[in-house]
């Protein structure tokens, strides 16, 4: 089952991941310095996730495929693993506009 991980880092800030059913990371989030900043944006996370406008397609300099999933107001929620193409970064895509609305949530 699909799930959102909400964890502590080390330097005391808040993240959450998107897992897949797999378990493969498929979206990242920025830290976090309050745990209700996280879970604000996580919940954005779910609800932009059903607009493909939403994201933000690129090639970084080792050309390798990523993507950026922004908010309304263009703050970056979360960002993707890097990929070999760009067909596996719509796969990607299409993982977390299929996983994020229903996930569940779980704190580590």
């Amino acid at each position: 089952m699909q799930k959102f991980i909400i964890s502590k880092r080390k330097n005391g800030e808040y993240q959450f991941n998107l897992k897949a059913t797999n378990g493969a990371i498929i979206l990242t989030s920025e830290g976090y310095k309050a745990k209700a900043s996280c879970e604000k944006g996580l919940e954005s996370t779910k609800k932009n996730s059903e607009d493909d406008s939403k994201f933000d397609r690129k090639k970084s300099n080792n050309d390798k495929w990523y993507f950026n999933l922004k908010a309304g107001n263009g703050e970056i929620l979360g960002s993707s693993e890097m990929y070999e193409s760009s067909n596996g970064m719509e796969k990607g895509i299409e993982s977390v506009k299929t996983n994020a609305p229903t996930a569940m949530i779980i704190e580590e």
